[in-house]
């Protein structure tokens, strides 16, 4: 069914469009509506798509969260089949499939959707072009803005693709998170008065616009004198949806002990200190539920580098200027947002946005790019970037042109596969992947799950004999997301840990194992996926979950990914092992020899004592090679702190030789 209400035509006061206005109309469009979940759930790639006949829009959708249904298969569902055929999809980002079905893909060559055009190739290196080629590949013709189609028009199309993804843009160039700095000054540029007061410079409707923007962030950052002056909230007060973690940076965690952001029953609370910091305030903190993490040296750069590696998108800094200043000159500040209010407030020590920044000259200040003007109420919003927005990022050499450039790299180190949000390049595997379960509820009738996250969040509370849990319970099962599932039984342990079953810490593990297993075997794509890995050690990349993930030190217990290695164990089963017992067995010799020729050649550099090969022969035919085990059991592999496995009573072998073995086992 064609959109109603003027959504199916484009053309404006009856004017028909053509060529690439028209197109990029199209494109613009599926921008547009990309944006459509910003603040209902937390950061993610932007996907639209828009499928099209000619002037007439057919079908759309958009990406809502990580773990839902993609753009591309919506705008088939709602178009229908027979208006699908020949048509054309206009999508402002080339898709980027964490599903491991290539979801995105099927549904438009399966519609009998003739053309696709793409406003932005995918900024991420594990997808770029590859979808672009895939669709070139089945016969469908693709055009890429930019690229295949150049002109004005099409120039501003592209800057709306740009735009609406510029947090993920920056996240691929930069290696640190998208940082807008956002402060409210007065006429003569005052941030509060010589007194410290700043409640309130700017109007209703311009704080109305800074909850808008902390929904769209994944943290929002200010430093302990803004926590010491104001105790913040820093929420988006919106009634629901997403809510950012709060941030406080502070050097000597000289903070009160009673403060709004200690409240974690609403969103959650990081303070960021230097290592070693009042030792007895920091376990007040977590006391009270407060995350505390220790950095060598405190400074922007390294709280950017670590919130990248808890997979954030995007970061509002709503910090003085004696924080903003430091963060402006590390280059860590990408977009500024002045609200500029009607007032004069005076006063010599009175405190300004942004401090001291060693510029002795008007010619070295800082210029902002593709500034805009906005009024709002009696304020006026002046934003404006520091850095423009990336647009394409290098591409990764292949391994011969690597090993080329960097020689000491060894072929054969220890392969670890890394993988937390579903947009990385094994994002299937995680607990947030958007595959349904069949399995039971509290009443043991099976049901639909629509994640592993919403089954485990649901499980926290299931038997409990209490109206809130079984509402719980209930929300989370019908929420849309593995997000939204996560965030309501999250929120609902910290407000009433009363209401957690008794035995949860007992059970969480086999929970989480049952859901995986399940996950796994239903999809064959997906068990495919995950015995693609075998020899590779896998880590929940999460540096802050220390029990599910790997920690930010590799101190974490990384219980997901044992328990796929272990699934997948069970795929693989006892013919593989056998299987790799006989090839150590029967190629012994050639093992040793060419072991020996490879650390003669030095390739691989290792103490490893052969020792008897009949004692090696026995343990494998007995299946008691300690190789076989490590290999097979992964954890075993992965906690060996020895660059050297043992096999039998006193024969070893260099682990990265190993590994090398038991690729060409694959192999075979």
């Amino acid at each position: 069914m064609a959109l109603s209400c003027g959504a199916g035509a484009l053309a404006m006061g009856g004017t028909p469009f053509s060529g690439h206005a028209l197109d990029a109309a199209h494109v613009q469009r599926a921008a547009g509506i990309a944006d459509k979940s910003a603040g209902c759930t937390s950061p993610h790639p932007n996907f639209g798509c828009v499928i099209a006949r000619g002037e007439r829009v057919v079908g759309e959708g958009f990406l809502y969260a990580q773990g839902t249904k993609c753009a591309e298969l919506q705008a088939v569902e709602m178009a229908g089949g027979e208006l699908c055929k020949g048509a054309t999809a206009y999508l402002n980002l080339e898709p980027g499939d964490c599903h491991g079905d290539d979801s995105a893909l099927s549904a438009l060559i399966q519609a009998g959707v003739s053309r696709v055009v793409v406003g932005l190739r995918h900024p991420l290196r594990h997808f770029r072009g590859k979808a672009i080629h895939s669709l070139r590949s089945e016969g469908l013709l693709v055009d890429v803005l930019g690229e295949d189609m150049r002109s004005k028009i099409i120039e501003d199309a592209l800057k709306s693709c740009l735009v609406v993804n510029a947090p993920l843009l920056y996240r691929a160039a930069y290696g640190i998170p998208y940082s807008v700095l956002k402060y409210a000054m007065t006429l003569d540029g005052k941030i509060a008065s010589s007194s410290g007061h700043a409640s309130w410079i700017s109007s209703k409707l311009s704080r109305q616009r800074v909850f808008e923007l902390r929904g769209r962030s994944d943290a929002v950052i200010v430093g302990g004198n803004t926590l010491r002056r104001d105790d913040p909230r820093l929420t988006a007060r919106h009634g629901g949806g997403h809510l950012p973690i709060r941030i406080v940076m502070s050097q000597s965690l000289n903070l009160p002990e009673v403060a709004n952001l200690w409240d974690v029953s609403v969103a959650h609370t990081i303070v960021t200190t230097q290592r070693g910091a009042r030792k007895s305030f920091q376990k007040l903190l977590a006391s009270k539920g407060v995350e505390v993490v220790e950095f060598d040296i405190l400074n922007p750069r390294d709280v950017m580098e670590y919130c990248y590696d808890r997979g954030y998108l995007s970061i509002l800094w709503e910090c003085g200027g004696g924080l903003a200043a430091p963060a402006i000159a590390s280059g860590v500040i990408h977009k500024v947002c002045a609200f500029v209010c009607p007032k004069i407030v005076g006063g010599l020590k009175a405190p300004t946005p942004v401090g001291e920044l060693g510029m002795v000259e008007m010619s070295q200040a800082l210029n902002l790019t593709d500034v805009s003007f906005e009024q709002i109420g009696p304020d006026m919003l002046i934003s404006g970037f520091l850095q423009p927005i990336p647009d394409l990022t290098p591409v990764i050499p292949t391994l011969g042109d690597t090993s080329s450039i960097d020689p000491t790299l060894n072929p054969y180190d220890a392969n670890i596969i890394f993988f937390y949000k579903t947009w990385d390049p094994y994002g299937a595997l995680s607990n947030f992947s958007s595959h349904p379960l069949h399995m039971p509820d509290e009443n043991g009738v099976y049901i639909t799950w629509q994640s592993v996250e919403h089954y485990y969040q649901a499980n926290k509370f299931v038997g409990v004999d209490d109206p809130i849990a079984r509402a719980c319970v209930g929300e989370i099962k019908s929420t849309g997301s593995p997000e939204e599932a996560a965030r309501i039984g999250r929120t609902s342990e910290r407000q009433h840990p009363h209401l957690m079953r008794a035995d949860w810490d007992t059970l969480k593990i086999n929970v989480m194992y049952k859901a995986l297993k399940c996950k796994f075997s239903t999809y064959p794509h997906l068990k495919s996926l995950l015995l693609s890995t075998v020899g590779s050690v896998l880590v929940e990349a999460s540096p802050h979950d220390l029990f599910w993930g790997g920690g930010r030190e590799g101190e974490g217990l990384n219980y997901l990914g044992r328990l796929l290695m272990q699934i997948r164990s069970e795929f693989l089963g006892c013919p593989f092992t056998l299987k790799l017992c006989t090839l150590l067995e029967t190629h012994c010799e050639e093992l040793d020899d060419s072991m020996k020729m490879r650390e003669k050649e030095g390739s691989i550099q290792c103490k490893c004592s052969l020792g008897e090969r009949e004692s090696f022969r026995s343990s494998c035919r007995l299946g008691k090679c300690s190789l076989t085990a490590c290999l097979i059991n992964d954890s075993k592999f992965m906690n060996c702190k020895s660059e050297v496995v043992h096999c039998g009573e006193d024969r070893s072998y260099c682990k990265k030789f190993l590994v090398s073995v038991f690729d060409s086992l694959l192999r075979s």
